[in-house]
C-alpha cells in the first residue's frame, strides 16, 4: 500500500511578500532597482544631493504607484458600460 501525503491547498493563492501579491511583487522590485540605478546614476553624474532625491523619489513613487495600480486587481480587465448586442454575423452594435 502506498504511503499518503498531506496535500497543501494553498497552491491557488498568489504569493503575498510585505502586502504585495503576485506580479506586483515583481513591479516593487524593478521599481526598487531603477531607483538605485537612476539614484546612483544622478549622483555620479550631476550631484550627490540631486542624486538621493531621484533615489529616493523613484522607489517611493514606483511602490505607491504598484500599490494603486494593486488596488484594482491582479486582473485588470476594461469594462465596457454600453450595452453590446451581438448579431450571428459577429459584429458589435452599440446601444
Amino acid at each position: 500500500m502506498p504511503p499518503k501525503y498531506a496535500v497543501y491547498k494553498g497552491l491557488q493563492k498568489p504569493l503575498i511578500f510585505k502586502g504585495f501579491k503576485g506580479k506586483f511583487i515583481y513591479w516593487g522590485i524593478g521599481f526598487l532597482l531603477a531607483g538605485l540605478v537612476f539614484g546612483a546614476l544622478t549622483m555620479s553624474l550631476i550631484n550627490m544631493w540631486l542624486g538621493a532625491f531621484v533615489l529616493i523619489g523613484c522607489i517611493v513613487g514606483g511602490l505607491l504607484f504598484t500599490a494603486s495600480k494593486q488596488k484594482k486587481g491582479l486582473h485588470v480587465k476594461t469594462r465596457s458600460k454600453h450595452i453590446l448586442i451581438l448579431n450571428h454575423y459577429g459584429r458589435k452594435n452599440f446601444v
